[in-house]
């Protein structure tokens, strides 16, 4: 059985309004009261940022990395508020979050990947915003789960949380792709195509990882519909206590907003060359990785060809290869793959195998 199709209640939002185009930008972490306000005086001057998003708790990897200065900083966020006059975003990922954030007049939550990945934790979330009609945007898990991702905003919508919206950060694979996280294009394309009226965000900084991968992945974002772009910046990135190589400084998000191309409707892919488009690149990440792997196996080879040559044993070792083609095709077969073709890959591998070892 497929899964059922969402049926979200969602409150109308136009382009102008909290959730709609628009760049929300701001430090990964929210360090001192001075680097907050810095960051956020230099944020107002960039054309397209309205909201700031810092990090106050900050979910980690390993336990001795900076996990945020916690409830002390939501102040400096109160702060930024009124003397700035942005409206200001947190990362939640338990009831007290909300709590304190709601408190200090936070406008704008979202919920981390490592949160949307455990129910429990949303739950937790939505039932502490109950009653609450504030903008809640939620991050897609951190491996390629559809339904955990849709799962998350169901749970917030029957909490009654009607200004809803999704952001995608890329998800965690075994692809060797140069980027922090694999972007996997489709999955936010079926999401859309599952709740068409959710606002959809794409989060750069989360996905590249690193500054250079930012513009091509913001101009993708954009060309494949998103409705707006989260992207950290920080006063002095380099000296940052989370994430340094993903954060730009304000200046050059500034830059990178205004080299970007904006599409009106008619210039904008259809849904089906969107799809298309995002299915490519996933085509292109796996070419990728299956050009370093036969580089890696190639290299094995050689190492066994010296070994043979150094003790003398013959490069073609004819009952080895059999039993190995007829497990490669017996496995190949289980996984629905053709036999014809998988003989002639793996024939064709085992002769340019014979040439590398031949080589040694």
């Amino acid at each position: 059985m497929g899964m059922k199709q969402p049926e979200l209640k969602l409150r109308e939002h136009g382009p102008d309004q909290e959730m709609g185009s628009w760049v929300m930008a701001g430090p990964c972490s929210a360090e001192t009261e001075e680097q907050v306000m810095a960051t956020a005086r230099a944020l107002k001057k960039v054309a397209g940022v309205k909201a700031y998003r810092a990090g106050i708790w900050k979910p980690r990897t390993r336990p001795n990395s900076f996990e945020g200065v916690g409830a002390a900083g939501l102040p400096w966020l109160k702060r930024v508020k009124r003397e700035v006059g942005l409206p200001v975003a947190v990362e939640v990922a338990r009831a007290e979050h909300v709590y304190e954030a709601l408190t200090y007049g936070v406008d704008i939550l979202w919920v981390g990947a490592r949160t949307t990945v455990n129910p429990f934790s949303v739950q937790e979330i939505a039932d502490a915003l109950k009653g609450v009609d504030v903008p809640v945007w939620v991050k897609n898990p951190i491996n390629p789960d559809l339904g955990l991702w849709i799962g998350a905003l169901e749970r917030l919508n029957k909490a009654g949380v009607k200004k809803l919206g999704a952001i995608h950060r890329g998800f965690s694979t075994q692809d060797n792709s140069q980027y922090r996280n694999s972007p996997k294009w489709e999955l936010a394309l079926d999401l859309k195509n599952q709740i068409p009226h959710l606002p959809i965000i794409c989060d750069p900084s989360h996905m590249g990882g690193k500054r250079q991968y930012l513009s091509e992945l913001a101009q993708k974002g954009l060309d494949l519909g998103m409705d707006g772009l989260m992207l950290e910046s920080h006063v002095n990135p380099d000296q940052a206590w989370s994430d340094p190589a993903q954060q730009l400084k304000p200046e050059a998000l500034n830059q990178l907003l205004n080299g970007l191309q904006h599409r009106n409707g008619n210039e904008m892919v259809n849904e089906c060359e969107a799809r298309l488009e995002a299915l490519r690149g996933e085509i292109d990440y796996i070419d990728q990785e299956l050009i370093e792997i036969i580089w890696r196996r190639n290299r094995v080879a050689e190492k066994i060809g010296e070994y043979k040559k150094a003790n003398n044993v013959p490069i073609l070792q004819v009952q080895r290869w059999k039993e190995l083609l007829e497990d490669r095709i017996k496995k190949a077969s289980g996984m629905g793959l053709n036999r014809a073709v998988i003989e002639d890959i793996y024939n064709r591998l085992h002769l340019h195998s014979i040439e590398a070892q031949a080589q040694s």
